[in-house]
């Protein structure tokens, strides 16, 4: 073989180790720690996991999260570090690294440990991988392949299809989403969507730990699910799961479908949002409260919130006493009484058309 084809030979051999050139890292091991700059995207490229910064007047504090990859407006759906933000300096950075104990660990500039999952499995131990899915789903995988810990299980502000939010009956601890304090801060806001931590038969919007809106409760039924179809290909699928372990809301959209996910926002709603390709924002579905029916205790004690049709119903008022009090209940979180659809609400002790949540 002469000197030009060994030198090809070679070439071609050291190309063929290297990975493609377009390739993303879905995965963190130990000993390759994560920094500034640096991202994970996960296998399909829907998802991304990397340091940011939300506000730029101070952009050295930094937050660990994961966001859609796909979509032009950066929307983060999950916080590592919310309430202890990262310092990044010219001099020295913040990085996530995976222990030897299999643990994600996040450390400032300065060594200081901001956040661990803190993983205490028997099964765990060295050889594991953190692996970024394409649900949006960063897991801990030990070298047998059990997941030893999800960030599915450590919910932020943001409910994704495939998530669990329940209540688990061994330690009676429930899930519950809590919002960002401001468009551009992460750390815990105020309000937060989360079921009755006794029984998790309904679900409440709080403001700290005051009822601001709930849904209907639950039947009982050992499986209640409806799907809501956007439109011809779009499909929404809803569930109430109770087994032997835990009590548990969850969701799905049929393949193909857009960008979806719950959101409790620091304003105090709970949206469901659609990506909307055209417009490349996010469109809401629906979102509670939505109407003044929806505040709880709008109508005090054994009221009723009637919705009703111009025409349909004669006009009642409420007193001074029932206006007075309801104002009082809106103050801060509810809007004005609207008119939507041709319709009205009044709060009333005779007729009825649907009962107040409250």
């Amino acid at each position: 073989m002469d000197r030009s084809a060994a030198a090809l030979a070679c070439i071609t051999s050291v190309l063929l180790l290297l990975p493609p050139p377009c390739a993303s890292d879905d995965r963190l091991v130990t000993g390759k720690p994560l920094s500034p700059g640096a991202t994970l995207v996960s296998d399909g490229g829907a998802f991304a996991l990397s340091f940011f910064s939300p506000s730029t007047a101070t952009p050295e504090k930094m937050y660990l999260g994961i966001w859609y990859n796909d979509i032009p407006q950066r929307t983060v759906v999950w916080v590592a570090d919310r309430g202890t933000p990262v310092t990044n300096t010219s001099s020295s950075a913040p990085t996530l690294s995976l222990t030897n104990s299999s643990n994600l660990v996040l450390s400032d500039a300065d060594g200081r440990v901001r956040w661990s999952t803190n993983i205490t499995d028997d099964a765990a131990g060295s050889g594991s991988t953190a692996v970024l899915l394409n649900t949006g789903n960063l897991v801990i995988r030990s070298p047998n392949g059990t997941i030893l810990w999800k960030s599915f299980d450590h919910p932020t502000d943001s409910f994704l299809p495939g998530m669990k939010l329940g209540m688990t009956f061994k330690t009676r601890v429930s899930d519950r989403l809590v919002s960002w304090r401001g468009p551009g801060d992460p750390s815990p806001g105020s309000f937060s969507f989360g079921g009755d931590p006794d029984t998790f038969l309904q679900v409440f919007v709080r403001k700290g730990t005051r009822p601001v809106s709930r849904d209907a409760p639950w039947t009982g039924y050992m499986m209640l699910s409806r799907y809501l179809q956007v439109n011809s290909s779009d499909i929404f699928y809803f569930s109430v799961v109770d087994n032997d372990e835990k009590r548990y809301i969850t969701f799905s959209v049929s393949e193909g479908s857009p960008h979806t996910r719950y959101v409790i926002t620091y304003a105090g709603r709970y949206q469901f949002q659609r990506w909307n390709i055209s417009s490349s924002a996010w469109a809401v579905v629906a979102e509670l409260p939505r109407w003044d029916c929806n505040y709880y205790n709008y109508c005090g004690p054994n009221g009723y919130c009637a919705t009703t049709r111009r025409g349909r119903l004669p006009s009642r008022r409420a007193s001074a006493s029932q206006g007075s009090s309801r104002r009082a209940r809106r103050s801060g979180t509810a809007a004005g009484s609207r008119v939507v659809a041709g319709g009205r609400r009044r709060c009333s002790a005779a007729t009825v058309s649907w009962p107040c949540r409250g």
